[in-house]
Order: C-alpha cells, then sequence, then structure tokens
C-alpha cells in the first residue's frame, strides 16, 4: 500500500516555508533599512545646500532681485536630488514655487510652517519631504531674517537611488533559497525519502510461506531511527517464525487428541443406545402434535386460498386502472397537438390579414399603373404624346414600382417568417439557428398579436450565439411565453415591456424572460407548470401552454426552466439550456 502523501516532502515543504517567511522578513527590513538610509542620507544632502546657496538667495531677496531668485531657483532644481523648490520672503508671501511634484501635490503643510532660526527637515503622507532653512542678512553687526528657502525631494527618488540594491537583496534572496531547495532536496532524498522507499518495497515483497527469509536490511550509514525500525521488525519476524513453530507443535498434540475424544464418542454411543428407548415415547407425543398441526395447516391453506382470490382480484382492477392511465396519455397527447395546431391556426390568420394588406396595396398600384400605360400608349397612338404627359407618367410610375417594391417586401418577410416558423412548430427536426434573429423571426410572426397595442419586446443577446437544437420547440417555448404575457400578464394594460436577457454560457445558454405584467401569487406560482391549470377556463383557455413549455424544455432540449413572480411586478421565468442537441 503506498502512501498518499511523502513525509520527507510534507517535513521538506515545512522547513522550506519556515524559510521562506524568515528570509522575506529579513529582506522587507532590509530594504526597509536602505530606504531610511538613503532618506536620510538625500536631506543630508538638501541640508549642505543650504551652505551653497543661501547667501546669493538672502542677497538676492534683499536687493529684491526677482529674476535672480528665479535664476537660483531653476540652478537648485538641476541638481538630482532636487525635485522642487519654494522661497518666502519675511511676510511669509511666496516669491518663487517650482518643480512638477511640488505644483501637483498638497504642500499647505510646507506653506504654513512657520519661519525658524535654524533648519528643519519637514514632510507630508504623499511621500514629499524637504528641508526648510531661513535666509538670515548680516548688515552693520545686525541680523535680519529676509525669508525661508524649502527644497524638496521625493519618494520616488529615494527608490531610484535603492533600486541596484533592491534588486541585489531580491535576487540574492532567491538564489539562496534555490540553491537551499536543492541542498535540502538531496539530503531528504538521501536520508529519508531513499531509505523509506526501499523499506517499503521490502515489507511488500514479504512472502508468509517463508516467514525466515523475511528479514529486511537498509543500506544506511548512519545508526538511527530507521535502523531501530529495521532492527524492531527483524524481531518480530523472529517472533513470527517462532510462533508459526510453536502452531506447528501445537496441532501435532490436537492430534493426539483427536483420538482420545474418538474412544470417548464410541462411550457415548453406547449411551445414545440407552436414550433411544426413552425417545420412542416422546415420538408418540410428537405424532400427535403433527396431527394437530396438519389441522391448522389445512385452516391456514383455505385462508391462503382466498387471499390469492383477492390479490387476483386486485390485479385486474390494476391492470384496468393502467389501461385508463395510458388512455388518459393518449389524450392528453391529443390535447398538445391540438393546443399546437390551434397556436398555429392563430397564427395563420394573423398572418393573412397582415399579408392581404401590402398585397392589396399592391394590386392598386398595379392596376393604376396599368391604366396610365393605357393612357399614355393612346396618346402615343394617336401623336399627342408631349414631354410633359411623358415626364408625369415617368414619375408616377416610378411612385408606383417604388410601391410596389415596399408593400411586395413587407408581404415577402411576413410569410418567410410565417413559414419558418410554421414549419418548425410542425416539425421536431434538428437545425442550426442563430438565436438572436430565430428569435426575432418569432416576434415578427406575432406582430398581428400585438399591432392594436403598444407592447415592447426588447432582446438582449450576443450576436453570435447558435444552437443546434429542434426549432419547433424553441419556437413554441417562446410563442406560449409571450401569449401568455399577452393575454394574461397584459390583460389590463396596452403598454407591456418584455426583456429577454441571453447569456453565454459555454455548452449552455442561459435565457431570462421577464415582463412586467400583473404577476401571479405563490399559490397559483406553485401550479403554474401543472397540465390543464388556467385561470382562463370561462374564456376556452386550455391549461397545456405552460405545461407544453416546461415539458418542451425538460425532455425534448434536456434543459432546466424555473419561475418566480411577485403580485403586481410580473413574471419571469429563467431557461439553462444545452447548445447542442444534434446528436
Amino acid at each position: 500500500m503506498r502512501a498518499n502523501k511523502s513525509i520527507s516532502r510534507k517535513l521538506l515543504v515545512s522547513v522550506l516555508s519556515v524559510y521562506f517567511i524568515l528570509t522575506f522578513i529579513v529582506t522587507c527590513a532590509q530594504i526597509y533599512a536602505d530606504y531610511a538610509n538613503t532618506k536620510e542620507y538625500i536631506s543630508n544632502e538638501l541640508r549642505n545646500l543650504e551652505k551653497t546657496f543661501s547667501e546669493s538667495l538672502t542677497r538676492a531677496i534683499w536687493e529684491l532681485n526677482t529674476p535672480q531668485v528665479v535664476s537660483i531657483s531653476e540652478g537648485l532644481l538641476e541638481i538630482p536630488m532636487v525635485e522642487g523648490v519654494l522661497i518666502r520672503d519675511d511676510n511669509r508671501e511666496l516669491l518663487t514655487q517650482m518643480g512638477d511634484d511640488v505644483s501637483n501635490a498638497n504642500i499647505d503643510v510646507f506653506k504654513n510652517a512657520a519661519l525658524s532660526d535654524q533648519g528643519a527637515v519637514i514632510s507630508d503622507s504623499s511621500g514629499l519631504f524637504g528641508y526648510t532653512f531661513p535666509l538670515i542678512f548680516e548688515f552693520s553687526g545686525r541680523t535680519t531674517q529676509v525669508g525661508d528657502v524649502t527644497l524638496f525631494s521625493s519618494r520616488e527618488i529615494v527608490l531610484s537611488r535603492i533600486l541596484l540594491s533592491v534588486l541585489f537583496l531580491i535576487g540574492s534572496a532567491i538564489v539562496k533559497t534555490l540553491f537551499l531547495i536543492f541542498l535540502f532536496s538531496l539530503a531528504f532524498k538521501k536520508h529519508l525519502t531513499k531509505p523509506l522507499t526501499e523499506l517499503t518495497k521490502k515489507v511488500e515483497s514479504i512472502d508468509l510461506e517463508f516467514i525466515d527469509n523475511a528479514h529486511i536490511h537498509i543500506s544506511q550509514d548512519d545508526d538511527n531511527e530507521l535502523s531501530v525500525i529495521q532492527h524492531s521488525f527483524n524481531e518480530l519476524i523472529d517472533k513470527i517464525a517462532s510462533s508459526q513453530k510453536q502452531l506447528l507443535q501445537a496441532q501435532k498434540e490436537l492430534l493426539k487428541t483427536n483420538d482420545i475424544l474418538d474412544q470417548q464418542n464410541l462411550m457415548l454411543e453406547q449411551e445414545v443406545a440407552k436414550k433411544t428407548a426413552n425417545l420412542s415415547q416422546a415420538m408418540m407425543d410428537l405424532q400427535k402434535q403433527k396431527y394437530q398441526l396438519e389441522t391448522n395447516q389445512k385452516s391456514l391453506k383455505e385462508e391462503i386460498e382466498t387471499r390469492r382470490h383477492t390479490e387476483s382480484e386486485l390485479v385486474h382492477k390494476t391492470q384496468e386502472l393502467e389501461k385508463t392511465i395510458e388512455n388518459l396519455g393518449l389524450a392528453q397527447g391529443r390535447l398538445v397537438e391540438s393546443e399546437k395546431l390551434a397556436a398555429l391556426g392563430g397564427l395563420v390568420a394573423g398572418i393573412t390579414h397582415d399579408v392581404n394588406t401590402p398585397i392589396g396595396v399592391a394590386v392598386t398600384a398595379t392596376s393604376y399603373l396599368s391604366d396610365r400605360i393605357h393612357d399614355v400608349g393612346k396618346k402615343f397612338d394617336e401623336k399627342l404624346l408631349s414631354a410633359k404627359d411623358m415626364k408625369a407618367f415617368i414619375s408616377e410610375g416610378n411612385q408606383s414600382i417604388e410601391l410596389l417594391n415596399n408593400n411586395l417586401n413587407r408581404a415577402s418577410e411576413l410569410i418567410a417568417s410565417f413559414k419558418q416558423i410554421a414549419v418548425d412548430q410542425a416539425s421536431e427536426a434538428v437545425r442550426t439557428i442563430n438565436l438572436k434573429s430565430y428569435l426575432k423571426e418569432i416576434i415578427t410572426s406575432l406582430k398581428p398579436k400585438l399591432k392594436n397595442s403598444n407592447h415592447k419586446i426588447n432582446i438582449s443577446s450576443p450576436d453570435n450565439v447558435t444552437m443546434i437544437v429542434p426549432a419547433g420547440a424553441i419556437s413554441q417555448i417562446f410563442t406560449n411565453f409571450l401569449m401568455n404575457s399577452i393575454i394574461h400578464g397584459f390583460e389590463q394594460t396596452d403598454e407591456g415591456v418584455i426583456d429577454i436577457d441571453i447569456k453565454d454560457a459555454g455548452e449552455f445558454v442561459e435565457i431570462e424572460y421577464k415582463d412586467n405584467g400583473k404577476g401571479v401569487s405563490p399559490e397559483l406560482l406553485a401550479k403554474l407548470f401543472d397540465p390543464f391549470f388556467t385561470t382562463k377556463r370561462d374564456q376556452g383557455g386550455s391549461g397545456l401552454g405552460t405545461n407544453i413549455a416546461y415539458n418542451l424544455v425538460k425532455q425534448t432540449l434536456d434543459g432546466d426552466i424555473e419561475a418566480s413572480s411577485d403580485v403586481g411586478k410580473g413574471l419571469t421565468y429563467r431557461l439553462k439550456l444545452p447548445k447542442n442537441k444534434g446528436e
């Protein structure tokens, strides 16, 4: 039996995990120390700049030479460690402020710093820090503070200074870690994994038939725990071998005991013969009891016969009930087909009316165009045709042709949508459909039902969602959903909204159909998919629409469907359908 988890690997992972954590902490501490030292070094460098530029800045401010102040500030910005310069006069009025980081940062904390007699390092939480120092002008033995200067640096400069050091620390840590992993792996493999594997193989190869040859030996130089295991196991084997020898000796003694028992059996048989006479009387008593038992058995047989007769009648009734259930199933199938044909008939009636309108307009335009051609031909024969007449005829002809094209195209689209939907609903053939386009065809075929209202149907779907399914099932499902929303959900409104949201979920398509109709109560929602359940029984409702949709989703398409609703907030169907049902 092989272990699922290696002890050596688990131990190696534990040791290396502690090492990784310690290395990470030490490296972070070193990086932070480098950052703090570098920041302190830059702060000292900014202090040194006070000695270089304070005298020239003091004189420029004393002499009100602002251009020179600006020029000195620009020179300071050329120093790599200086990110910005802020110079004020003795009234804390700003003389110049330079540096992109200084302009973009919130430096109110620096501007509000009070004038002091000596320099000070200040910083804020954004990573900007600086050194501010006063400008003292000596005149006639007297000193006057004419302003102050703040030199700025930033966290980015500090990080750029220590970047190489950080990379070296990280690289060094990685190299040491990899080298340590290599050394630990070799050590664990040599001193633990390999001896344990060898021990396991030798234990598994033990043959109990030759237990004396089952001693194991591990090629281990050190006297460690594995050597103790080897020694203890070999002692156990010796004890087992000794026990086997004792068992053989016990078996021999048992054979001798069996011989003694045989002799005792002969004596017992003689004793049994004496007891047989006594048993004969007991047998007579048993015969009487047997007669009583046979009488009771006869009564029991009669009772069993009565129960068999009752069971036969139950089987007959069960068969009759199964036949009745079968007839009910056939009747339900006929009702479902009738429901489909009724929906198809309603579709035919609606599409016929909508097709007649554009065809009637086309016939009218054709008749008018024929009359105009006759008039123009007559004028041409009588040589009375003028350019004005010809121009008018061409204009009227173009209008008639445009009218013909528009109405015939409209009729063609209606017939094409109707034809595809009608064929799909009457067939269970599997074909490839673009789900978004197919839903639009279904909605087009139902336009006669929607034209007398202001209901809106919104489809949200990726354009490339395709399915290989019985298209008639998709058509029947959404036709039932849409008609239920129009008839039941929008019973009290002419401005209902239906949202169909389609999501591509890999091998499945997730569809949420939602209307904002009157909804249904929890009691009615529990019966929504039950066959023959309808709230419009007195108005000719069959109660099979949602049941047909449920069976098509579950049985024909092998999908899932669930419904949710709140009274006054509409009804929602959620479907999860496989994309490919072509197999």
